[in-house]
């Protein structure tokens, strides 16, 4: 599949030279930079925060906010980046993204106050927006059809790895140098792949370049999903069933439904609802939501419980969860092989009930549980969620016109941060609503006087993470009962979550058995 076939004719600009297309895996290696660039950053971060707040005296809503600004930008213009690529050049515009992400992780260093963190986060979001989706649109254009399952297998992998492999990166930096050099990390990176992708990315677009550009859509799309988003993640702390949170949601979905209408209506709509009618691609996107919200919910509850629960330090913590990187490294290429030669119908569900045993499987967690106990989880978890990327990417990108590749990817990638969202905003709520229902019992059951125990149940938001209530001034024997009564407490609400996870997986492999097409072309 050449791209001169993806151009318009002759009035349109010049294309890549012809040579640039006989090196499709160097295009691949391009795209990978910048996906790693952003898989690193979206879980490196998570480590410098506490860091961050010592060294800018943040408050806990200023520190979330360097999370959410940058999550909130991102979902919210992934599938305009992906449309901006299709019209303007899918090269163009994702080189652009990679010079704003890396100016933007630069100045994120330089800021000197939590004001200028939050704000560069955001626009790292923005940025990072013109790459994601494109990387996808470009490597769609640039594989004929048999080999471009395994490129995306290759990119899920990349993805997905870049992603495990932050922890270990950001504890790294953080014991070691500073909280800034997380984001300085992005420097050479970002250099390295703006060169490379200069030499050897070929440009491709839309046929369409002359139609109007969809201003409203624009608005009402960033709109609805800020909202939706933002009530997504500030739902864990302001109740699911609060009037903030419900306000939010119900009015991003009224808006993304406003926005769903008018694209209907209009001659040159941002996303052709056209594309949700093919119902492969439909339950691909789902699916991908549901990937990463068990993949980044499990990782962030693992976290708190191998640092928190078992003392390990970071660099420690990130290194015991190795085997969830190479697990997603075997997984990715072996995911999009069997892909190829079997369909995504059985793909897709084979990762989902991967996922479901890696889930079912830390249920049998404890306090105190070995190492040895705790690893196989962990590879079913990054096996399955490499073959489920591979499976939804191509069931996504192959369902949908290569017109519309950029839009398709758009679609991909919002997916993936919604569902990132929901991961480490619904399980960690799960996990705090067990820990209140449960952490007097517990601490009582570890001989902490029923007295004492109420008021230290007070302290439940530091249990949900992992921590207990304050007991210094207590003694040795009752500080030591406090811990076990709290970290059971907490073991309580990772089995809650870990339950729910699994069930979602399963319910998720049957609507992909049952639903997915075996060819979405």
């Amino acid at each position: 599949m050449s791209c001169t076939t993806l151009s318009a004719p002759a009035a349109a600009a010049p294309q890549a030279p012809p040579a640039q297309r006989s090196h499709p895996w160097l295009t691949l290696a391009a795209v990978a930079l910048g996906v790693s660039m952003i898989g690193l950053d979206s879980s490196v971060v998570s480590l410098a925060n506490p860091a961050i707040g010592r060294d800018l005296h943040a408050s806990t809503a200023g520190l979330q906010w360097v999370t959410n600004a940058y999550l909130l930008a991102l979902a919210a213009t992934l599938i305009l980046g992906g449309k901006l690529g299709d019209r303007f050049g899918r090269r163009t515009v994702y080189l652009v993204g990679v010079v704003g992400f890396t100016l933007a992780s630069l100045a994120i260093g330089l800021s000197g106050g939590i004001e200028g963190v939050v704000a560069f986060r955001a626009a790292q979001g923005a940025f990072g927006a013109l790459m994601l989706p494109n990387t996808l649109g470009i490597l769609r254009a640039a594989f004929p059809p048999g080999k471009f399952t395994m490129a995306v297998g290759i990119w899920a992998m990349v993805s997905s790895a870049s992603t495990a492999l932050g922890p270990i990166v950001g504890g790294l930096l953080v014991e070691h140098v500073d909280w800034e050099s997380v984001f300085y990390l992005n420097a050479p990176l970002g250099l390295i792949t703006l060169v490379f992708g200069l030499l050897v990315l070929p440009q491709s677009r839309s046929a369409a370049r002359g139609q109007k550009f969809d201003i409203p859509g624009v608005l009402l799309l960033a709109l609805g999903q800020i909202l939706l988003v933002f009530g997504i993640v500030k739902g864990e702390s302001w109740g699911w069933t609060s009037a903030a949170t419900l306000t939010g949601l119900g009015t991003g979905i009224a808006v993304l439904l406003l926005f769903g209408w008018y694209e209907t209506r209009t001659p040159h709509p941002l996303l052709p609802m056209r594309l949700f009618r093919n119902r492969t691609l439909t339950i691909g996107a789902s699916i991908t939501a549901l990937n990463f919200l068990v993949l980044l919910g499990s990782m962030f509850f693992v976290m708190l419980y191998l640092q928190n629960v078992q003392a390990m330090s970071p660099v420690e913590a990130g290194v015991r969860t190795l085997p969830l990187s190479l697990g997603t490294l075997a997984a990715a290429p072996v995911g999009a092989a069997l892909t190829e030669r079997l369909g995504a119908r059985l793909t897709m569900p084979a990762g989902l009930l991967l996922l479901a045993l890696a889930s079912f499987g830390m249920l049998t967690w404890d306090t105190g549980t070995s190492y040895a106990l705790l690893w196989p989880p962990l590879v079913a978890l990054g096996v399955g969620s490499g073959m489920v990327m591979a499976a939804t990417s191509e069931a996504v990108l192959a369902g949908a016109p290569v017109e519309d590749a950029g839009v398709a990817g758009g679609i991909q990638s919002t997916a993936i941060q919604i569902g990132g969202a929901l991961g480490t905003s619904v399980l960690v709520s799960l996990i705090g609503s067990r820990v209140a229902a449960t952490l007097t019992a517990e601490l009582a059951g570890a001989g902490v006087p029923a007295a004492l125990a109420g008021k230290l149940s007070a302290a439940k938001d530091a249990v949900a993470m992992g921590g207990a209530p304050p007991a210094g001034h207590l003694p040795a024997r009752m500080q030591a009962a406090v811990a076990e009564g709290s970290s059971q407490a907490f073991m309580n609400g990772l089995h809650t979550a870990a339950l729910a996870a699994g069930l979602l997986c399963v319910a998720g492999a049957v609507l992909a058995t049952v639903g997915v097409r075996r060819n979405p072309r």
